[in-house]
């Protein structure tokens, strides 16, 4: 016997919505905004905090704000510090149009930006003898594509609590730390901003518009 419904599915990249994790094997697509993570150092994680991210002077990528979508690759940073005054970032990253690095002695391996790319990635496992650890790692030109939205690792219960108070007032009390979350799609809403909902046409159910799944009998 068949059974008749209705509804639809949606795959998501990552790339629509704020928040969602890819996969840090895919390559990031051109204008999305995706998760990632920065490590640094409780000072330096203060004034990221207050004043927003500047360019690293230098790096294999050349300047630019360094992230992963790996919090591995966050973690071990900054390098040759003592593990007490590491902290790692989360952000949410606007990627821009995205140029992939995949062996050593890359022909735009610090002249990307220079060729119109806002962010330059190394996927992971590629072999380059600059990145050891095979994790992936990106390097966006532009500081203000890196926004700092939460505090993903702090040494200790006392930092994590500094921080995040802090990152609470440099957003004046709200932004994305104090964002709501719709009952129907789950995810996060921005704020002063509440998804549209409606209902189904067919099952007559209520329904977000961001949902990405949603099944029902079709009438007789």
């Amino acid at each position: 016997m068949s059974v008749q419904f209705s509804g639809w599915e949606v795959f998501d990249d990552g790339a629509s919505f704020p928040g969602l994790e890819l996969d840090s094997s895919q390559k990031p697509q051109s204008r999305g905004v995706y998760t990632m993570y920065h490590g640094t150092s409780i000072t330096s994680a203060r004034v990221i905090i207050a004043n927003g991210f500047k360019q690293s002077s230098k790096g294999m990528l050349g300047m630019g704000v360094y992230v992963s979508r790996n919090i591995k690759k966050a973690t071990a940073y900054p390098l040759r510090s003592n593990p007490t005054d590491r902290v790692v970032l989360q952000v949410h990253v606007r990627v821009g149009r995205v140029k992939r690095i995949d062996k050593d002695n890359h022909p735009m391996q610090q002249t990307w930006h220079s060729h119109g790319y806002d962010t330059a990635w190394v996927p992971p496992k590629v072999g380059l003898l600059a990145v050891r650890s095979g994790l992936e790692e990106d390097c966006v030109f532009d500081p203000k594509r890196v926004k700092v939205v939460g505090i993903a690792k702090a040494p200790n219960d006392s930092i994590q609590k500094e921080l995040q108070e802090l990152l609470i007032q440099s957003c004046g009390g709200g932004g994305e730390g104090a964002a709501e979350v719709c009952s129907l799609c789950k995810r996060k809403t921005q704020q002063g901003a509440p998804h549209i909902k409606q209902q189904c046409w067919e099952c007559g159910k209520n329904i977000c518009i961001l949902m990405s799944k949603h099944f029902c009998p079709a009438k007789p």
